[in-house]
């Protein structure tokens, strides 16, 4: 029995699943907070969505397929930051039609191009066929939205929820605006092998949610997303190999099944507070 249980940690390909789904993770998990708190769901569904043409004309050309990706992404999100600052169009409607037109480009040029690139592994990932070299570039992925948002978290919080004192107190508001979009990019491109561009945006979304109804302080928030990202990641995998699923939604099953676990807990705690009130003051 306890070999079966180990037996996923001893094959070559559940090591890279598990080792690439924990590097997606981990920096979903940090960038979730902000895009749940910031009302910023949608752009995470945009830019996922967006990075097709740019996978696409990467293919066409011979470089690999993350530039391509990232530069789409990026363009993406500098498009709807310029429509939104330019016109009267809400920045949701902005992010619809930007992502919409972008995808429904890049499904035409796919259609025209042969090649040996199976849509449904850009679509939903294929994170059992993945190489270390994947993990590698994940990995250095990783580490570099690891570092600008635990580097700069304190002020990306500041510029996303009060930018008119962020600027007054010098802080570089459009940089920080930026950056943290291009990150989020970057970090999708990151995905893109493993979990794919349509389940990207359920991993950046789920951890902070989860998160937002078990805590109230940012950090706390922070940390607890991360845990639950890294620890559904590394868990869906390892249920997928014995229930013979797809570890990708397999890990959004997980973290949709916490979801409703924490709003059922957050719906029980509120009410144990309004049938006794003094449960909810802290302790002095």
């Amino acid at each position: 029995m306890i070999e079966l249980l180990v037996l996923p940690f001893q094959l070559p390909f559940m090591q890279q699943a598990m080792a690439i789904a924990l590097l997606v993770a981990l920096p979903m998990g940090l960038l979730s907070p902000f895009l749940v708190l910031k009302g910023w769901s949608l752009m995470g569904d945009a830019i996922s969505h967006a990075v097709l043409p740019g996978i696409v004309l990467a293919y066409v050309v011979g470089l690999p397929l993350a530039v391509g990706a990232f530069a789409a992404g990026l363009v993406c999100a500098l498009a709807v930051g310029y429509l939104k600052e330019n016109s009267r169009v809400k920045e949701d409607t902005v992010m619809g039609v930007v992502f919409s037109g972008m995808f429904g480009l890049g499904i035409v040029m796919f259609s025209m191009i042969e090649s040996e690139l199976h849509l449904t592994h850009i679509l939903f990932g294929d994170m059992l066929g993945v190489v270390w070299r994947d993990v590698a570039e994940t990995g250095l992925i990783a580490l570099l939205s690891l570092g600008f948002v635990g580097l700069l978290r304190r002020d990306l919080l500041l510029a996303a929820f009060d930018a008119q004192h962020a600027r007054a107190i010098g802080l570089p508001v459009r940089f920080l605006h930026y950056g943290l979009l291009g990150i989020l990019s970057l970090t999708i491109v990151g995905a893109l092998k493993a979990v794919g561009i349509i389940l990207a945006i359920a991993m950046l979304i789920a951890p902070g949610a989860i998160a937002f109804l078990l805590t109230r302080r940012f950090e706390a928030m922070l940390a607890l997303s991360v845990a639950i990202a890294a620890t559904s990641a590394v868990m869906g995998v390892y249920l997928a190999f014995f229930i013979d699923s797809a570890p990708a939604p397999t890990i959004v099953v997980l973290m949709t099944t916490l979801f409703i676990g924490a709003f059922a807990w957050s719906r029980l705690k509120a009410a144990r507070a309004r049938r006794d009130p003094s449960d909810s003051l802290p302790a002095l």
